[in-house]
Formats: structure tokens, C-alpha cells, sequence
């Protein structure tokens, strides 16, 4: 059983142990006066209806609630909920398009923040066209752990005086989370640091509207610093320490890993009315499906009902409006539910094939691949998560899936399992990606369908061609943002010129084959980064230089509709939208 498969196996776990509590501590004491007062008989200074009352709130607290069937019966889940953090950052090496801000709160706190960086004189810094005073926010996710990477949002303020984000830097920032009390703004230690270079909205968006140019992101700039840490909470009636420590036996039967030394659950009940959760390794990108399944879990061990429970939960599998929880609760049991799984996979209606496969995809069997690749080609509703379930999944066979949707005719398909390769520990040997001047990452993949360009807007800053390395026709000069300019060679036919011109600087120029790979590292060969790439890209496609699609960030996206009447014209209707052109 590896690290990585999240043994699914049926084997007991020791006790947990519990730390003391603040109930527990009033039980201990009540116990002692009962046993002290025992001894005096009727010289007791208590009355009867006090005896009564004292031994009633005693007998009270040591009951243990009766067990229920599932665990979401007694629990509820807490920490799944993102959390937002901001910030006041400066942002440098921009080419005279920067602004001294106005006095404010946010100037003040700014250079607080600079003179504790021992940055001389900052408010001298602040006045320079080359620096602006922007607010950053990013988004924690729930269950993220500290290292975790995140993107960021940066605006510079009216007050700012800022006329382009474009080509600049984010100086290193810390966020944290803001909150108005009574009147007065709050903030927390801070939760995570961010720096990096600047995307605007005007680079991957056409239009000339001004504010576009002061709104950027800065892809996996953020990084997380404490961790987010998951739980449940107990109803209150559930409420005691033994019951806390048989629901988390049961999630710890069903959920455990090895940590380099020994197997360790994954619920620790802290609290007689709160079990701390850590996210398995299996469920790392879908903690909230983690939560649900854990939630479904039977509090009891397998039994002789265990039987009769499958066979019940094996009948709900086949009623579109149970068929979900039923999966979800058989997931909950592991492995003793494979074979019931795996038979449910004969039915025809793809909703319910679909739930079933997902299941199995979680306790990694490759029986799920078939059906969740037929769910994510035909159904854009499933695409979302049946590639979130194959992407963990162990071995080639999960692989090999990814590669044959990545020849698929929806772009938002190919790219979805592209970007699901790219995130498993094998994917850098999968996808065999060029490092672009160290700034972002470009990636070729073969395709019989027709040929794209993909521009990443999150995640990871790369461009991925679908399809063969094709010409560009440039008929006309064409200039890009940061002094760039590209034309035909006149002495070399089949030859681009790229030239960059910024003040106070050389000029820089690359000579280079009239091909997209050769364009985009010519461009980062005389400065360009990668704003810079994905603008020349934008106005070459509105120019008419580029034959193939070109499309910013088209994945799938999550919380769609499953319509089982109107599966076929949603899914034709998505195609088409998926298959034009993505701009914005």
C-alpha cells in the first residue's frame, strides 16, 4: 500500500486519544463531590431536590448519546469556506506609466511597510514614474496547507495616478484577512505573501477602455503561510468525548495515510464537540468531496448489516434522485464496496454511470476511466469533476485517458485534461514543456483537431499549442506594448524582425523564423515577458496573422447544471460556445 494510493483498506486503527476538556473536567469534579458527599450520610448540608438536581446534570454529562447510522447525522462540517486577504503592495519597473499616489491611509501603510524593508527614503520612491501604489487580494482556499500557491488580483486606486500596470513587478507583499467589528476595521496576522510580474487586463482583453490597464494578476504569485486547518462539529446532542472518538475512528478506518514513518488517520478529535480533519493526499484538490464522503460514512464498523447495506445502497444507485448520495456513501465504505460499484457500471442512463465512475475513480480503479472519459466528452456538466477524479488517479491507464480528451473537439476539454496532466507528479515527464526565458512555460501537443492556442489566465503562466507549429504571416508592421515592433525581415524572406526600443536603453533586436514558437521566443530574447507575449498574440489574431484559434484560459468550470431532459442540446451548445474564439 503506497503513500500515495490512500490505502483503502479495511484494517482497525488504535484508540484515538483525547485530550482533557472543559467538559471533562466538570465531570471529573462532579464525580468527586458525589463520592465525597456519599460519605456523610444524613449530616449532608445538601437538600433532597439538590441531590436530585446534582445527580440528574451528572448522570446527564456522563451519558453517552446513542450512536447514529452516519456520520452527518451527528456532524457538521466546518473551514469549507474560502477566505479573502488584502493588501497595500508597490509595484516597480514600470516604464514611466507609474504615479506619486495622494496622501491616504493606504500611502501611510505603504511606507510603514517600506521603511520596515529598510527601503531609503520611500516616500522619494513613491514619487517616481516608475513605481505605483496598488491593492492586492488574493483568495485562501479551504484546507490549504503552508507553501500552497494561489493567484492575485492587483488594482491601483484612482489615488494612485496610474496610467499601466503593464510590464511591472509586484513587490513582496503580506495579506491578511480584514474585517469590520463594531465600527472599526480588524485585521489578522498575516496569512500569506505575494510577489511577481504583472498581467493586465488590457494585455488579454481588446477594447480601449483605460481601466483595463490598471487592473492585472499575477499568476501563482501568492503563497500561503499558515494552514488552513478543516473540521467537524458535533451537533449538540451527539456531543461527548466518546462519541467524538468513535466518529473518528470511523472516518480513521476508512481514511489513512503513511507519512514516511507510520499510518496516521486523518481526524483527531480535539474537542468532546470538535474533530480536527487533515485533508488525504487522495482527495488534495477536492477536500469538499473529502468532507462529503467522510460525512458519509457509517459511525459503526462492518457488521453482518454491511450486507444489506450494500445491497440497499446498490438499489439507490439506480434512481437518478438517490443515485449521487448512494455513491457517495459506497465511496464512504472503501473497498467492501468495489464489486457493488463496479456492477452498477453496467446501466445505460450516462447520469448514473457517471456517479458510479467517480466513485471508483476515487478508490483509484481503473474501471471508472472508461465512462468518465465518455461523461467528459459528451456532458459539460461532468467535465469539471470527472477530470478533477482522474486526475489523482494512480498509473498510466489515467494517463493515457487524459492524452486521447486532449484530441478532443471542445477546447475547454483539451484543455482541461492538458492542465490535469500538467498537475500529477508525472506530468513534467508527460508534457514536454520549454522554459521561455524563466518566465513562463510554452507547450506543443499534437492534435488532429483543429489547431489552437491556448493562454493560461491562472495556475500557471504558459501558452499551449494544439497542434502543429505554424507560420505567421506578418503583412504589415505590428507593435506590441513595451517598445516592441515586428515586421518581415526585407533581407531574409521568411524571416521576422523583432525590434525593442525603450528609453535610456539599447536597442535590442532578434531575427527570427516567420513560425510561433520562433516569434514568442524572439520576444522574450530582446526583454519581452510574458504580458508582452500574449498582446502580440491578441493583436497579431485581430490582424489576421494568425490562422489558428486563440483562446485565454478556457477551462471547464465548476457548479454546472446536469439538465436530464436537455442533455442533448446542452451539450451542443456548449461545444459551440467552447469552440469559438475566447478573448476575454
Amino acid at each position: 500500500m503506497s503513500t500515495k494510493s490512500t490505502a483503502h483498506g479495511r484494517q482497525e486503527t488504535p484508540p484515538v486519544g483525547l485530550r482533557m476538556t472543559r467538559r471533562n473536567g466538570i465531570v471529573a469534579a462532579a464525580a468527586l463531590m458525589i463520592a465525597g458527599t456519599s460519605t456523610l450520610g444524613c449530616s449532608s448540608m445538601w437538600r433532597r431536590d439538590d441531590d436530585d438536581s446534582a445527580d440528574a446534570k451528572l448522570e446527564k454529562l456522563l451519558k453517552v448519546p446513542k450512536a447514529p447510522d452516519l456520520v452527518r447525522e451527528a456532524a457538521v462540517p466546518k473551514g469549507l469556506h474560502s477566505v479573502r486577504v488584502d493588501g497595500v503592495a508597490l509595484v516597480n519597473r514600470l516604464v514611466a506609466t507609474g504615479g506619486a499616489p495622494e496622501p491616504s491611509i493606504m500611502r501611510d501603510e505603504l511606507v510603514e511597510q517600506m521603511r520596515r524593508h529598510d527601503v531609503a527614503n520611500p516616500n522619494h520612491v513613491l514619487e517616481s514614474s516608475e513605481t505605483a501604489l496598488v491593492e492586492v487580494r488574493g483568495v485562501i482556499p479551504p484546507g490549504a496547507r503552508t507553501g500552497d500557491p494561489m493567484d492575485l488580483l492587483v488594482v491601483a486606486p484612482v489615488q494612485s495616478h496610474v496610467r499601466d500596470l503593464h510590464g511591472g513587478w509586484l513587490m513582496e507583499t503580506r495579506l491578511r484577512h480584514q474585517q469590520m467589528l463594531r465600527n472599526s476595521l480588524r485585521k489578522s496576522e498575516p496569512l500569506a505573501i505575494g510577489q511577481g510580474p504583472l498581467l493586465t487586463r488590457a494585455d488579454t482583453t481588446p477594447g480601449t477602455d483605460d481601466s483595463l490597464r490598471t487592473k492585472a494578476i499575477v499568476i501563482a504569485g501568492g503563497r500561503v503561510i499558515e494552514n488552513r486547518d478543516l473540521g467537524l462539529i458535533l451537533r449538540p446532542e451527539f456531543q461527548h468525548v466518546k462519541m467524538a472518538a468513535a466518529i473518528a475512528q470511523a472516518i480513521n478506518r476508512r481514511f489513512f495515510f503513511f507519512d514516511g514513518t507510520e499510518r496516521r488517520g486523518i481526524a483527531e478529535p480535539l474537542e468532546d464537540d470538535y474533530i480536527k480533519i487533515e485533508v488525504h493526499p487522495r482527495y488534495r484538490r477536492n477536500q469538499y468531496r473529502m468532507m462529503e464522503v467522510a460525512r458519509a460514512i457509517g459511525v459503526k464498523p462492518e457488521s453482518a448489516e454491511t450486507q444489506q447495506r450494500l445491497a440497499d445502497l446498490g438499489q439507490k444507485l439506480t434512481d437518478p434522485e438517490t443515485s449521487a448520495d448512494a455513491a457517495l456513501q459506497l465511496e464512504g465504505m472503501g473497498d467492501s464496496a468495489i464489486p457493488t460499484l463496479v456492477d452498477a457500471l453496467e446501466q445505460d442512463n450516462p447520469e448514473l454511470r457517471f456517479y458510479v465512475a467517480e466513485a471508483l475513480a476515487y478508490l483509484d480503479r481503473d474501471e471508472a476511466l472508461p465512462p468518465l472519459e465518455s461523461a467528459i466528452a459528451d456532458s459539460p456538466a461532468f467535465r469539471f469533476p470527472g477530470l478533477l477524479a482522474i486526475e489523482g488517479m494512480d498509473g498510466s491507464a489515467a494517463v493515457e485517458t487524459l492524452r486521447r480528451l486532449m484530441d478532443q473537439p471542445s477546447l475547454e476539454t483539451r484543455y482541461g485534461a492538458f492542465c490535469a496532466i500538467r498537475r500529477r507528479p508525472d506530468g513534467a515527464s508527460v508534457l514536454a514543456g520549454q522554459n521561455v526565458s524563466g518566465q513562463f512555460r510554452l507547450f506543443t501537443v499534437p492534435c488532429s483537431c483543429q489547431p489552437a492556442i491556448v493562454v493560461s489566465l491562472r495556475e500557471s503562466p504558459e501558452i499551449v499549442m494544439f497542434g502543429p507549429d505554424e507560420t505567421i504571416d506578418v503583412t504589415h508592421p505590428l507593435f506590441g506594448p513595451g517598445g516592441l515592433l515586428i515586421k518581415q525581415d526585407p533581407e531574409n524572406p521568411g524571416q521576422l524582425r523583432i525590434n525593442r526600443f525603450l528609453p535610456g536603453e539599447d536597442d535590442r533586436l532578434a531575427i527570427v523564423p516567420a513560425n510561433l514558437t520562433a516569434l514568442i521566443h524572439g520576444i522574450a530574447d530582446v526583454g519581452g515577458g510574458y504580458g508582452d507575449v500574449v498582446t502580440v498574440l491578441r493583436e497579431a489574431k485581430d490582424s489576421g496573422f494568425l490562422q489558428q484559434q486563440l483562446a485565454m484560459d478556457p477551462l471547464p468550470e465548476p457548479m454546472r447544471t446536469y439538465h436530464r431532459d436537455e442533455a442533448e442540446d446542452q451539450d451542443s451548445v456548449a461545444d459551440e460556445d467552447s469552440s469559438v474564439d475566447v478573448d476575454g
